[in-house]
């Protein structure tokens, strides 16, 4: 009788003693396998760790992009209300722009010791590194960075003479076509190609600029004549166009110099010592033109009080830095451009905070003209996110614009 035979079978088998045993073997082989596989009851979490690191990044991203967006509103709008209420020294509001590096030295000391590699006691035989290209030459470091700081000092005068004679809004919707000069410049630089998105960014920023150039003047601030308001927006054009030029040359010691070797330590160079030859030049500027013989009395005519007028320019240096900081670190995260395309949309953000704080009227010209600076925005970080998406079909490196 079969089914007999197997019940009598089966119930021999529960009763055997070797079954514990066989169970216990069975279960060793599981550990094993699992522990030659990595796999282990926490697996799950182990798995999911590339997600968070994703998501941690990402969120360091927002947040130095809010930092960069907020602080670069906060210190355009206390530039031009450190004209309003009665400051009129050029070469002081320019040292605010560029004086606060010093700010940022901690981070980067900080930095450089947590990239140094420990010292080992035990002689470890490791392969030779690849062979790389020589690093830079002191005489042209010092080039470098002169020439940058150069243009930085230069740039924010200009930016200074703009914030003095125009309304925040008017500066903010002018500096948005930095994009088109800085495309412009890489043209020649760096041999940038004109797509169609790009075109389209050049196209739209120009006519955004040429908007702003037929707004009428009756909103100029107060005791602002015509000519001072010509003076300022040709000052702002240029000093954004200086800020193109100092953008794509950057670009181009990087490639030059540097031979595209970008790190955290290599961005924060660019921004210290350039800055603090800047600020040189601004200094000699401001004792050479006599405007430190005017510092009492305009601190004791300063509408707000003298507490105010120190606590206004030295905010105005930090939110600056702090500004420059979260651009920084979108470099470090991310791409140069992308922490250029972030910069350019904070001239939208800024010209809606005049207009809260400030009462800058937003007429259908001005409307139109905010419109398509962020239209050309937009245009030109799409074509960036095309350069990233096929620089990883290729698995190269995006090329900057």
């Amino acid at each position: 009788m079969p089914f007999t035979f197997f019940h009598s079978h089966s119930s021999s088998l529960w009763s055997n003693p070797f079954l514990a045993e066989a169970q216990q073997i069975q279960l060793l082989v599981k550990e094993s396998k699992g522990s030659n596989s990595g796999i282990s009851p926490t697996s799950h979490t182990t798995m999911s760790q590339p997600a968070k690191n994703r998501l941690i990044k990402w969120l360091r991203v927002a947040v130095y992009a809010v930092l960069a967006v907020a602080g670069q509103a906060s210190a355009a709008l206390l530039t031009r209300l450190y004209y309003q209420k009665g400051g009129t020294s050029k070469w002081l509001e320019t040292l605010t722009q560029l004086a606060g590096f010093p700010i940022l030295i901690p981070y980067y000391i900080s930095q450089l010791r947590k990239d140094t590699p420990p010292q080992s006691s035990t002689a470890v035989e490791t392969k030779p590194p690849p062979p790389s290209l020589p690093p830079a030459k002191p005489l042209t470091l010092v080039f470098v960075y002169v020439y940058l700081g150069i243009l930085m000092a230069a740039n924010s005068y200009l930016y200074s003479i703009g914030f003095e004679y125009l309304p925040v809004s008017i500066v903010s919707l002018i500096s948005a076509s930095q994009l088109a000069f800085n495309a412009l410049f890489s043209y020649f630089l760096n041999s940038q190609k004109f797509t169609p998105f790009i075109m389209n960014s050049l196209l739209l920023l120009t006519i955004s600029s040429c908007l702003v150039v037929s707004n009428d003047t009756t909103e100029k601030p107060r005791g602002v004549s015509d000519r001072n308001y010509a003076l300022g927006f040709i000052c702002t054009v240029f000093g954004t166009a200086l800020y193109g030029l100092l953008l794509s040359s950057q670009q181009l010691v990087i490639r030059r110099v540097f031979h595209n070797k970008v790190s955290l330590k290599l961005v924060m160079d660019l921004a210290i010592y350039p800055s603090a030859v800047a600020s040189v030049v601004t200094l000699i500027g401001f004792f050479v033109s006599g405007d430190f013989k005017l510092l009492n009395p305009e601190m004791n005519s300063y509408e707000l009080g003298k507490e105010s007028y120190a606590m206004t320019l030295v905010w105005t240096a930090i939110c600056w830095q702090v500004s420059i900081f979260a651009c920084l670190g979108l470099v470090s995260e991310l791409s140069a451009l992308f922490a250029n395309v972030i910069f350019a949309v904070g001239f939208p953000v800024n010209t809606v905070a005049a207009i809260v704080v400030f009462n800058d009227r937003m007429n259908g010209v001005k409307g139109i003209s905010l419109v398509l600076a962020i239209w050309g925005v937009i245009s030109y970080a799409y074509q960036q996110y095309l350069d990233d998406r096929n620089a990883e079909t290729k698995g190269s490196e995006p090329s900057e614009v």
